[in-house]
């Protein structure tokens, strides 16, 4: 139970830890906004109260001490930007305990001091708030009570619940198992002219045989407001019968995998019915099975097909919670270079499979301290420039079809290809006059190799040996693709183009010599036959004639290492377009076509050029799936 908590603890904070940081951008900019203002106040005390559930002491103070500034500043108290940077502050320091609770399991060793720090900068002396009501010292059990066997709840909401996003009725409906109900003023209510509609005049007391653990878990948002008595030995709740169905449900990441891989795995098995409907229509008689398995399998294509696409949409998460990471990042890794930095987020709603969000975090981090560290100037430099001394990064993300791009975009020096060449001939990366006859795209895509860096030496932030050719490991791991655009003094952009899901991708299988090899259909403009009497000799390669227009004619085989196709009077030809022009690709044979499930390379394998990943044909053979795009380039 303690780790389920834990688990879903760690969740809920990062969510409010986020939540309280965009909030405290907003007042930043407008110390004015009540809604803002509010919307903190909720984050900040919501996630108080969770901390009470464990020995978290030192966050709960700080996170108290948070709460009652921001409770003084919607009483109308004067806020200044000290105020603000304290709090941002507290998120950021509470954002770390996080990591370390998530690494560790526990705080780490000074926390009781930052806390006290922190709580310093709040101008209060501890962490015990005034705003809030003791605890009613003589609570006695309601006489309705007696008899009853469980756990007695005293619940006396704060007067302002309402104002901080409490709804007491349905706070209590959550706990398990209650088996009786009062509801009762705090104060007495007086004249209807008198009545206040914003203020919470509640005590709401209950019984419920549930496990105590199970109940503090229901009230955790609000433990400081709660009191529990043990009337009798609590036995188990009763299993409930009837109730309503939920709208959600909340299932552990390892089954949807579990899942997944069965429909992929189901993808691949119902292929196997083309060659058994072949081999039936072989058999004397057995056209018209053949006929019938083959509708079967058109039948299975179809519900395959839509499982699979179902299931991937249950893996869609929104990238908000890989981004609301990196604002306190990139203010740490600016503080440690005394640089200011604002890192704008856009496209947080935006939803990618939960695969790619789990491994996005390495690469965007490593590109966003390049960011700081390589592409935002220093202050002065900036002042100097005509710039705001405050730099500017933005994140953001947008569906394009069936991928998503990402991108770091900042306002920094930029890049210049001159020096990009410069540096790698120095580093030994290339030739003197290869990196001359290089374009400037070109000249940038050489900060992916392996070794190139331009940091003049080693620090906290960068110049230790990792470059960018990880990043873009990261990304051809992830079945996509990373590029750099940028220009000498107006910034630089990294550009990652993903799946957004693990879509179904028709494959078209083709052979050279004895391998078998597959193209995504979605390359292959058409296929068509060419006798020898249009093929012609051109330099040192070949050409054809198609539709009067001469086409370049290249051995998909010998690309691949498996020799040119073998003689014969007509040749098996993929018409593929790359980029704006037509190429075909002669081949032995074109074998099938399939709906595939294909999985980038790892391992050694991982970035290998000309490969787009791989699937399982039905016999159990791997097919290795090419990008005709990259075989060419």
């Amino acid at each position: 139970m303690a780790d389920e908590l834990m688990a879903q603890f760690l969740v809920e904070g990062r969510e409010l830890v986020a939540d309280a940081a965009r909030e405290l951008a907003v007042l930043a900019r407008d110390p004015g906004d009540a809604m803002a203002l509010d919307g903190c106040f909720r984050s900040i005390h919501t996630l108080k109260g969770s901390t009470g559930l464990f020995d978290l002491a030192p966050m709960g103070a700080m996170l108290h001490a948070a709460e009652d500034l921001l409770a003084a500043i919607r009483s109308g108290r004067p806020a200044g930007s000290h105020d603000f940077a304290a709090l941002v502050e507290a998120v950021d320091q509470t954002d770390r305990w996080l990591d370390a609770l998530e690494r560790d399991g526990a705080l780490p060793e000074g926390s009781v001091q930052l806390s006290q720090a922190a709580i310093a900068r709040f101008g209060a002396r501890d962490g015990t708030s005034s705003s809030e009501p003791a605890p009613t010292a003589d609570w006695r059990v309601p006489p309705e009570f007696a008899g009853l066997a469980g756990t007695a709840i005293r619940y006396v909401p704060r007067p302002d619940a309402y104002f901080a996003g409490d709804d007491p009725l349905a706070i209590i409906a959550a706990v398990p198992a209650i088996l009786a109900l009062k509801i009762s003023p705090r104060d007495e209510w007086g004249s209807l002219e008198s009545y206040d509609p914003f203020a919470c005049n509640l005590v709401l007391e209950a019984v419920s045989s549930a496990p105590r653990p199970e109940i503090q878990a229901a009230l955790r948002l609000v433990g400081d407001q709660v009191e529990l008595a043990t009337l009798a030995p609590a036995r188990a709740a009763p299993a409930a019968e009837g109730g309503s169905a939920r709208r959600t449900l909340r299932v552990d990441a390892a089954r949807v995998d579990r899942l997944a891989g069965l429909a992929d795995d189901l993808v691949i098995a119902k292929s196997g019915l083309a060659e058994l409907a072949a081999e039936a229509e072989k058999l004397a008689g057995g056209r018209a099975l053949g006929q019938l398995l083959r509708e079967r399998q058109a039948q299975l294509d179809r519900l395959v097909g839509d499982l699979h696409a179902t299931v991937g949409t249950v893996r869609l998460v929104p990238l908000s919670p890989l981004f609301d990471r990196f604002p306190r990042l990139v203010r740490d890794i600016a503080r440690s270079l005394s640089k200011s930095v604002e890192l704008e987020l856009e496209g947080r709603e935006t939803e990618v499979d939960k695969a790619i969000v789990d491994r996005l975090f390495d690469p965007l981090l490593h590109v966003l301290r390049n960011a700081v560290d390589h592409g935002v100037e220093a202050p002065a430099t900036r002042r100097a420039s005509g710039k705001a001394e405050q730099g500017r990064i933005r994140l953001s993300a947008r569906p394009d079809g069936d991928r998503v791009v990402i991108e770091v975009t900042d306002d920094g020096a930029g890049i210049d290809p001159a020096r990009i060449r410069a540096v790698a001939v120095a580093r030994g990366l290339v030739l003197p006059e290869v990196a001359e006859a290089l374009g400037d795209a070109a000249a940038l895509d050489l900060i992916f190799t392996p070794g190139f860096s331009t940091a003049a030496s080693v620090s906290e932030v960068s110049g230790r040996g990792v470059g960018m050719d990880v990043v873009r490991a990261a990304a051809s791991g992830l079945g996509g693709q990373v590029e750099i655009l940028g220009e000498a003094g107006r910034g630089t952009t990294v550009r990652f183009v993903l799946p957004a899901t693990s879509l179904l991708t028709p494959v078209m299988v083709i052979a050279c010599g004895p391998d078998r090899f597959g193209v995504a259909l979605a390359d292959v403009e058409e296929t068509t036959r060419v006798t020898k009497d249009r093929i012609h000799e051109v330099r040192s390669g070949r050409a054809f004639l198609f539709r009067d227009h001469p086409l370049p004619l290249i051995s998909l085989g010998e690309l691949v290492g498996a020799g040119a196709p073998a003689g014969a009077a007509a040749e098996r030809v993929l018409v593929a377009r790359i980029g704006d022009e037509l190429v075909g690709f002669a081949v032995d044979a074109i074998i099938d076509r399939m709906d595939a499930v294909v999985r980038p390379l790892n391992g050694l394998l991982a970035g290998a050029p000309g490969v787009i990943g791989t699937t399982v044909l039905a016999d159990g053979a791997v097919l290795m799936v090419l990008n005709l795009r990259e075989l060419v380039a």
